[in-house]
């Protein structure tokens, strides 16, 4: 998955805290355990290399046992105001944030049987703690006395955000349902957060199980040798020295669908790819997510919801999923036509070479590739020497240097989690410290696919002290062959500038209270920041600070450039209808409005024939490996890549206008977008940022849908 962010269990109702000052535990057992005491690594980061496996539960239930403490207290208030009950709320459970920051992270980047096996152990643990403060009447009673009387309490922009967030938190949360409902929808919590596990590790076993190896020369027939060689490297370290190794991760699928001559191949590929999580084995997820629907369903009507996307657009900037389907279909009735065409364009080219077939999925790949070297005499891995990942890091940080005026250092002295882990201190213009940044970019069978930004530790103040942000990165991009090191495709490019822009949301953070901090935004706004750094891959001014050549250091000249430019429409029917269609299929899951168990491919096939959806393109996402919307935080969701877009469009537009790095327009994005996080309305920000609404213009001419 290509963007996508990663959010962490909300174990301690809601954002959890990120202050570092704590209680600590009274046994004497617990002194060696890392979580217990304040960090003493450079700027506090976790101590990875002290962390030990068997911490972690301990950390979990302590955590749990001190905010529940603290809560006690809370509850105990006569007179509760802002600071005694809604900003405490906020910063309680501290050790709790602290382990499930680094447990989570780690899941996903480097789990292990003994992390799944404690993640099955916590995961109703902490649903049931979250449920636990989310229904105590108790509480809920002083939170809405403070609620009622906010008029009169003179409180801050940023203060009303928060108090306004946790009210509506907590009546979503169940606290206004009567006890036996309270009981069912604790339930229903507690299924979904195991069926939410099994999802995700049934997928990784999937993804890690197909293993293409090649052993004839013959038919490596198309590859390029960089693809060739990184093959012979997997092949090797998978004790088959002498063969090649393809799997269905991107950086091995990918290029083998773009150049692979062998049809049958690339047909076994993208099936496997495909058919993840639906192949009636001990990994498949249809009965997972089936569950998973019906469950959502239920909550949602038991909080006075029609349906679970009822429930989350209420949230997001949407409010309606009538508003979401009419914004994807005037996207869909013009992507539709242009994927039709496309299709029989390639069909045409098939056809002249005199191939007696039918255009098919596992074919479309191919002969796109074929069809943009003939009309742009561009192959894509003529790009690539010229984007050494260290060169586009490079990049990306002089990008965000001549923007928002912050350097980025590498740090030697910092514990990682991982060898390939690398670690950077991020400046202000000032100097002063912004925050902590983890990079970490290549595949490994104990990190899920995709790419996401996560947070070690969230930016908030407290007491005076401004906490600062530890940010991760990971992606899962080409590895380094030989002597040659890892050179991206262009797609690879865009990802990394992506996941970039939701670390720069972390890191120029500038608020008080962490539940409304840096990327605890509207899902359909959080992906702006993401979007909009991706603009700056095409170009040329931005192109020429990091697009060199490996070997030689000559920066990408002007004519592969202005191919890259004069190719930005192609392709473009296939790629919007890829992506619509997975977020209608996403919207037709969380609309159903009865609590019933549905078959899983019928649903899904019979939503994709009633949109149009052509039989040579796949749905981006297949419902049974759909981790966005089934074991992530995208669940009605998945359209707010598109809806950003616009909103990115638009901003991006403002640069095009003033100047690719003009200051002045920078500051106005960093002070009233990436600094502000959920301190008030999103559209608010936005127009504050650019004088007026967003218009859909500038996303439909980048798109190639008008002139």
């Amino acid at each position: 998955m290509k963007k996508s962010i990663i959010l962490l269990i909300a174990v301690a109702f809601g954002v959890l805290s990120c202050s570092e000052t704590q209680t600590k535990p009274k046994s004497k057992d617990m002194d060696t355990n890392p979580f217990f005491t304040e960090y003493s690594t450079p700027y506090q980061v976790p101590p990875f290399d002290k962390i030990k496996t068997e911490h972690y539960l301990p950390a979990f239930k302590e955590g749990m046992k001190q905010q529940k403490e603290e809560i006690e207290a809370i509850v105990g208030i006569t007179e509760p105001t802002f600071k005694n009950t809604i900003a405490a709320m906020d910063y309680s459970g501290q050790v709790l944030s602290k382990v499930s920051n680094v447990f989570f992270n780690l899941k996903s980047s480097l789990t292990s049987p003994e992390i799944e096996a404690i993640a099955k152990e916590v995961s109703p643990l902490l649903a049931a703690h979250k449920d636990d403060i989310g229904l105590n009447p108790s509480l809920f009673k002083n939170v809405k006395a403070v609620f009622d009387k906010k008029d009169e309490l003179n409180l801050s922009t940023e203060q009303l955000r928060l108090l306004d967030k946790t009210y509506k938190r907590f009546v979503r949360g169940g606290a206004n349902l009567n006890t036996e409902d309270q009981e069912k929808f604790r339930a229903i919590n507690k299924e979904l957060s195991m069926l939410q596990l099994q999802f995700s590790e049934n997928q990784l076993a999937e993804t890690n199980a197909f293993q293409l190896f090649i052993e004839n020369t013959d038919d490596l027939a198309g590859l390029p040798q960089s693809i060739i060689d990184a093959a012979a490297i997997e092949a090797t370290n998978a004790g088959q020295e002498g063969k090649w190794l393809f799997t269905v991760q991107k950086p091995s699928m990918i290029p083998f669908l773009q150049y692979s001559q062998k049809r049958e191949l690339r047909e076994k590929v993208l099936k496997a790819y495909i058919n993840r999580g639906d192949n009636n084995n001990a990994n498949d997820n249809k009965e997972n997510l089936q569950k998973m629907a019906k469950l959502r369903v239920e909550r949602a009507n038991l909080l006075g919801y029609e349906s679970h996307a009822a429930f989350v657009l209420d949230e997001n900037m949407a409010k309606k999923s009538e508003n979401v389907y009419n914004f994807l279909d005037e996207l869909w009735a013009k992507a539709l036509p242009m994927a039709k065409a496309e299709a029989i364009e390639l069909q045409k080219m098939i056809d002249a070479e005199g191939g007696n077939f039918k255009l098919e999925a596992w074919d479309w790949w191919y002969y796109t590739e074929k069809l943009r070297a003939e009309k742009y005499n561009l192959n894509e891995e003529e790009l690539r020497p010229y984007f050494k990942l260290e060169n586009v890091i490079d990049g990306a940080f002089a990008i965000a240097n001549n923007l928002f005026n912050i350097n980025f250092n590498k740090r030697s002295d910092i514990p990682t989690y991982h060898a390939e882990a690398h670690v950077y201190e991020v400046l202000d213009v000032d100097n002063s410290h912004l925050g902590i940044l983890y990079m970490d970019f290549f595949p490994r069978e104990s990190k899920r696919g995709g790419a996401w930004m996560t947070e070690f530790r969230q930016q908030s103040k407290k007491d005076g002290k401004d906490i600062r942000p530890v940010i991760t990165v990971v992606c899962n991009f080409s590895k380094p062959t030989g002597d040659t090191p890892s050179l991206l495709n262009f797609d690879e490019v865009e990802t990394l500038f992506h996941e970039f822009g939701h670390a720069l949301h972390g890191l120029l953070s500038d608020c008080t209270y962490p539940g409304v901090a840096g990327t605890n935004v509207a899902r359909d706004f959080v992906e702006l920041p993401s979007q909009f750094m991706e603009n700056f891959c095409s170009e040329p001014e931005a192109l020429s600070l990091f697009a060199k050549h490996y070997e030689t250091g000559e920066v990408i000249p002007d004519e592969l450039i202005n191919k890259l430019v004069a190719s930005s429409h192609f392709n473009q029917g296939f790629v919007a209808v890829e992506y619509l269609s997975a977020s209608y299929l996403d919207l037709n899951w969380h609309t159903m409005t009865e609590p019933i168990i549905v078959d899983a491919n019928k649903f899904e096939n019979e939503a994709m024939t009633k949109l149009g959806l052509i039989p040579e393109i796949v749905v981006r996402y297949r419902s049974p490996y759909f981790a966005h919307i089934f074991s992530g935080g995208y669940s009605s969701g998945y359209y707010s890549y598109i809806w950003a877009e616009l909103l990115d469009a638009d901003a991006f537009q403002a640069f095009k206008e003033n100047g690719l790095f003009d200051q002045a327009t920078a500051l106005a994005f960093r002070e009233n977008v990436l600094s502000k996080g959920n301190t008030e309305d999103p559209m608010f920000l936005y127009e504050k940022f650019r004088g007026a609404k967003p218009q859909i213009d500038p996303l439909l001419r980048r798109k190639g849908f008008v002139q």
